[in-house]
């Protein structure tokens, strides 16, 4: 099966893409969702097959490798086609593999053959920034075998080049091709809700690229204010979901996005809809929506389906109204992709996961809130996050113009705003950083000396040397500052400042102040002076009027200094100092008269020294700081290697930089938690459970409490779990302390909210009891949390050195995939 010519024309960017590969170059191609860069992965697949040889696509979640399969499947049919994400295994040696990247990482550090591969594709490589996921992605690119070219695919980035700069590097040839222009336009509007009317304000956000200046006076209302001592009715308001999609449906902007950063906001903004009778259906359509939805949900359970309200899923979806979020089950997020990708759903409430995911534009997106709650706190979005979300808004080939609203919040002003509308791109920062597996794994196959050359070539390093050549050229600077203040300083001791005079001097310098004349005080501030009266014992009052007014006396015996007369003005008569008109009257005489000098040269005069020598401390402190800066950037991956190696020093798994029979069992864990795993592992923790309690026991690894408000206390059902349990937290508590010695950054403390949920699952409790004893945790993140054990289980059921243990983690694994958790996974192998 050919794929044939595409059936457009290609853009400027993919036929220079394209070019590249056919030279044999990697290519980095950074454009905006949305732009057609799928099409020069297409072209490096097509010409690896057609050289004989294969191809890898890798995508950086299941679903989106579940998508790229089918469109692969269906491009160059299902036989070429292989799938490869760790629930799923279809086709493995095919022509065409596509997996997630941290299968392809897993292969790399297995040593498979990968000599018949001709390219490997990294989409969305703008990951390399996720501090938990993104250090794969510069695993695969540094481990690779240098015959394999990269075809990376990436979202708009403003450091293109120096992304680019770090591939030449370490992959060889690589050519950057930049697209900044969005295959359809976008406009962002602002919805603004009236008290005073039912329909809604509309603007544009933006105007010739700048800030609509007609968005300002909709901030006025932000700043509650008082009219007669009552307390004012703010004039806008968030406007009503209801009143937006009803706009949207007149201006035909349908079918669309609205983005809401809570699951249950998704489900209640869907509801909401159906109660208020809304429909965006055909009856033909609504019949062929619940076919593709009893389809997809024709593997579960009908109690399950009961429990799921699938029913009433249904007939909401029926009427093209879906909600979209993780806490779904597989099966209903799937049908409700399917029957948007078809037209039949035209509106649906989703969270981010919908952007991040699967490609499915709409002509429209509505992004509910400009703040999302990040696990423990609410935080704007950034620029790369608004503009994944409104990336997809505009269908090519289909929509001439995408639309983008953001309704009015009293939370956030419209410079916010339209600050979020005009950022086009963002800058890419690694969050590259060895681990206990990774360390492992490169001393399995390289000398110290290797593996520190190796991560030395990271990106992490290539932006920290950049950074640390800035640093250089800025420690240049202060230092020159430095040397310069020094001098100045020092000058300054030579000359001194005038000594303080005695009191005779002052005194007679005094007796030559008449009225009118002007000083200066020690602060440098002109003063005007009204009079000078003698006391006993040669004491002498001085008064004086300032700039600003204000009656100000002086005791002769308080200067240091002689007064000197540096102008006069003429005062104004009568001579009246006591009255206020009259040193107002002084002052604005003041504040016009020329001075010799004038007031901040004899600031200077008097204060310099001081100020140079401050300035002189905050020099050096900062040529301090940028040295400690610089001790931190230089070679800075290379040290965390050591420190990581220091503890796998002390926990016995290297010995003389060679791995020990525990380190090779840490060489196959592939969790956040790694080290805490294989230790319990290593002191037979999990030897001697049940496959429940062991299922209990090893959820305390996976789970994290993500709702808002405290974490629950662990629950075990059985002693033997409690043991281990706190077992476990002591071998972590001492894994801590040598972290803290070796100066390792500690990982997260274990959570029991899921071991007895787990330990029931595994027992054979129904899900719809399960899910009855927490109101909170929805079916789908039931089943994510399920999948999440069952990949530990299988890694310890294929590690554990009791074979007793393994037995029981394999039991474990087969009692909870089953039910809802194992249809999620077999619908997922199904061809859209």
């Amino acid at each position: 099966m050919s794929p044939g010519p595409p059936a457009f024309e290609l853009d400027r960017f993919q036929r220079e893409a394209a070019a590249h590969i056919d030279a044999g170059r990697s290519v980095l191609v950074a454009a905006p969702t949305g732009a057609g860069k799928t099409v020069v992965a297409e072209h490096a697949i097509d010409r690896a097959i057609a050289n004989g040889r294969r191809a890898i696509y890798t995508a950086p979640i299941k679903a989106l490798s579940n998508q790229k399969y089918n469109d692969l499947a269906h491009r160059v049919g299902s036989r070429r086609v292989g799938l490869l994400t760790g629930d799923n295994t279809i086709n493995g040696d095919a022509d065409v593999v596509v997996m997630t990247t941290e299968v392809l990482r897993n292969m790399l550090y297995e040593g498979r053959d990968l000599s018949d591969l001709e390219v490997v594709v990294l989409d969305e490589v703008h990951y390399l920034e996720d501090s938990f996921r993104g250090p794969v992605w510069e695993e695969v690119i540094l481990n690779l075998p240098l015959h394999v070219k990269l075809v990376c695919l990436s979202a708009t980035v403003s450091n293109a080049e120096e992304v680019c700069g770090w591939l030449d590097t370490v992959r060889g040839s690589t050519e950057l091709v930049v697209e900044t222009t969005r295959p359809v336009d976008l406009t962002n509007l602002y919805v603004v809700g009236d008290r005073k009317s039912e329909k809604p304000h509309v603007i544009d956000t933006l105007v010739d690229a700048n800030p609509n200046p007609e968005g300002h006076r909709f901030d006025t209302d932000l700043r509650r204010g008082r009219d007669k001592g009552k307390s004012r009715r703010p004039q806008w308001r968030t406007p009503h979901r209801l009143d937006v999609i009803d706009l949207l449906q007149r201006q035909d902007l349908l079918p669309t996005i609205w983005f809401v950063f809570s699951r249950k906001g998704c489900d209640e903004a869907a509801e909401t809809l159906e109660r208020a009778g809304s429909r965006f259906t055909t009856p033909e359509e609504a019949a062929e929506v619940r076919s593709i939805a009893e389809e997809k949900i024709s593997s579960l359970d009908p109690s399950d389906l009961q429990l799921l309200n699938a029913e009433s899923w249904i007939r909401r979806l029926e009427r093209g109204i879906a909600s979209h979020h993780a806490g779904l089950v597989p099966a209903f997020k799937e049908a409700v992709e399917l029957c948007f990708a078809r037209g039949l759903v035209r509106v649906v409430f989703a969270t981010e996961t919908l952007a991040l995911g699967v490609n499915l534009p709409a002509r429209s997106v509505v992004v509910d809130q400009l703040s999302k709650f990040t696990g423990e706190t609410h935080e704007l979005l950034t620029p790369a996050q608004f503009t994944q979300i409104t990336g997809r808004a505009g269908r090519r080939g289909i929509d001439k113009i995408g639309h983008a609203l953001v309704p009015w919040s009293p939370f956030v002003t419209f410079d916010q705003v339209a600050s979020l509308a005009s950022s086009k791109s963002f800058r890419l920062r690694s969050a590259f950083k060895p681990n206990y597996n990774m360390a492992i794994n490169l001393l399995t196959s390289h000398t110290p000396d290797e593996a520190r050359a190796l991560l030395a070539r990271s990106f992490a390093q290539y932006q920290s040397n950049s950074e640390l050549a800035r640093l250089e050229v800025r420690l240049s600077r202060e230092a020159q500052r430095v040397a310069d203040l020094e001098e100045e300083v020092g000058s300054q001791h030579d000359h001194g400042e005038p000594p303080a005079a005695d009191p005779a001097t002052i005194n007679e310098a005094i007796t030559r102040l008449r009225p009118g004349d002007i000083i200066s005080d020690p602060d440098g501030r002109n003063l005007a002076v009204m009079g000078v009266s003698w006391r006993k014992g040669g004491r002498a009052r001085i008064r004086l009027v300032s700039g600003g007014g204000h009656d100000i006396r002086w005791d002769s015996t308080e200067l240091e200094h002689v007064p000197d007369t540096i102008g006069h003005i003429d005062l104004p008569t009568p001579h009246a100092p006591e009255r206020q008109d009259f040193r107002a009257d002084v002052a604005s005489r003041l504040r016009r008269a020329r001075v010799k000098g004038g007031a901040r040269a004899e600031r200077r005069r008097r204060r310099e020294p001081e100020h140079s020598r401050a300035d002189l401390q905050r020099a050096r402190q900062e040529v301090e700081r940028i040295k400690r800066m610089s001790a931190r950037h230089r070679g800075s991956i290379p040290l965390q290697f050591d420190a990581i190696c220091d503890v796998l020093h002390r926990r016995n798994h290297i010995d003389d930089w060679s791995v020990t029979d525990s380190g090779k069992i840490l060489s196959r864990i592939y969790h956040e938690l790694d080290l805490l795993v294989v230790d319990s592992l290593v002191a037979g923790v999990f030897d001697g459970l049940t496959a429940p309690e062991l299922a209990s026991v090893a959820s305390t690894f996976t789970y994290e409490h993500r709702r808002p408000g405290p974490a629950p206390d662990p629950w075990f059902p059985s002693q033997a779990a409690r043991a281990a349990f706190r077992e476990i937290s002591g071998v972590a508590s001492e894994l801590k302390r040598v972290q803290r010695r070796a100066g390792v950054t500690r990982f997260r403390d274990l959570e029991g909210g899921f071991a007895a949920m787990a330990h029931s699952w595994a027992a054979g409790e129904d899900l719809a009891v399960l899910l009855g004893t927490d109101d909170d945790l929805t079916p789908g993140d039931f089943v994510r949390n399920i999948k999440q054990l069952v990949d530990l289980l299988r890694q310890i059921s294929s590690v554990s050195p009791n074979p007793a243990t393994r037995t029981s983690a394999s039991s474990a694994v087969q009692a909870i995939h089953r039910g809802v958790v194992a249809v999620s996974g077999a619908v997922e192998e199904q061809l859209l």
